[in-house]
C-alpha cells in the first residue's frame, strides 16, 4: 500500500549534521536518519513510503527566505516540502503570499521554537493570510519534550483558533496535542479537526491510539512519523498492528493526505 508521512524533517546536506546533534543535544532523543534529504528517502524506501512532507521550521524572520528556497530545490514527487513563516516577521503576509505563488503547498508552526501562543491576536492576520492563500497549516501542538510544559498550543486554544478560523486548513500534530491526550479527547475527538499520529506511540498506550482513530472522523486523520525521531519502518508496521478496518487504515496511510495535498490518484 501507498503510504504518505504527513510530517518528517531534513535539512540541507551542509548543516545536517549540526542540526541533528543540536537537536539531540536539547532532549533524550536519538535521530534515526543522518538528517539529509537523501537519507530520508533511504527511510521511506525501507518504510515503503511514497511521499514525505518536510517541515521545516523558521527560528527567525530572516530565515523565511533560505527556507523557501531550499523548498523549492527539493520539491519532487516523494519530497512535499512546507515552508515557514516566523511570527515576528514584519512581512508574514507577503512572505505566506510568496509561498504559495512559488507553489509550496503548506507552512509549518512550532509555538516552542518560535515562541508564540496559538491563539494569540497576532497570529490572526497569519491564520487568515494562510487561509486567502488556500495553504495547509501544519502545527506543533500539545506540548513539547525539549522544553517546559508550558500550554501554549493545547486543545483549548486550538479549538479557540478554530472557532475564529473554521476555513483554516489545520493540521494537528502528535494525535491532536502530544502528552496532553485527556484534552484531545475531551476537547477534539470527534470533530473535524484533522490529527496526524507522529510521536504518539510508546507515549500513550497503543489501545487508546486505536480508540481515538477509530472514533475521529475518517476523514480527518493522517500518518506521520515525525522522522528522524521516529523510525518510519517501526510507524508504518505499527499502523498494521492496530485494529483499523480497511477503509479507515487507507484514509489514515495514504487518502486523506492525497485529498489535502491535492494529489492525483
Amino acid at each position: 500500500m501507498n503510504i504518505i508521512d504527513f510530517h518528517t524533517h531534513a535539512f540541507p546536506d551542509s548543516i545536517a549534521a549540526r542540526a541533528i546533534a543540536a537537536l539531540e543535544a536539547e532532549g533524550p532523543c536519538k535521530a534515526l536518519t543522518d538528517g539529509t534529504i537523501n537519507g530520508l528517502l533511504r527511510s521511506m524506501d525501507n518504510a515503503g513510503i511514497c511521499t514525505s512532507v518536510i517541515a521545516s521550521i523558521a527560528t527567525k524572520p530572516a530565515q523565511f527566505e533560505p527556507i523557501l528556497a531550499w523548498s523549492k530545490k527539493i520539491r519532487s514527487d516523494r519530497i512535499i516540502p512546507f515552508a515557514s513563516i516566523h511570527p515576528d516577521d514584519p512581512d508574514a503576509t507577503e512572505h505566506i503570499r510568496i509561498t504559495a505563488q512559488e507553489g509550496i503547498q503548506g507552512i509549518k508552526l512550532h509555538p516552542y521554537y518560535q515562541q508564540f501562543v496559538l491563539n494569540d491576536p497576532r497570529m490572526f492576520t497569519i491564520y487568515e493570510s494562510i487561509i486567502s492563500q488556500n495553504l495547509i497549516l501544519l502545527c506543533h501542538t500539545g506540548f513539547d519534550l525539549a522544553f517546559p510544559h508550558d500550554r501554549i498550543c493545547d486543545p483549548e486554544k486550538i479549538m479557540d483558533v478554530l472557532e475564529r478560523f473554521p476555513a483554516l486548513n489545520l493540521v494537528t500534530s502528535h494525535l491532536g496535542a502530544w502528552e496532553d491526550w485527556d484534552e484531545v479527547e475531551r476537547l477534539m475527538f470527534g470533530k473535524p479537526i484533522y490529527m496526524e499520529i507522529s510521536y504518539s506511540k510508546g507515549f500513550i498506550p497503543d489501545n487508546r491510539i486505536a480508540e481515538i482513530l477509530n472514533g475521529h472522523p475518517i476523514d480527518y486523520i493522517l500518518f506521520g512519523t515525525d522522522s528522524p525521531w521516529m523510525d518510519q519502518s517501526e510507524a508504518a508496521r505499527f499502523v498494521d498492528q492496530l485494529m483499523l478496518d480497511t477503509e479507515r487504515k487507507t484514509a489514515l496511510l495514504y487518502r486523506n493526505a492525497r485529498r489535502l495535498l491535492g494529489m492525483t490518484p
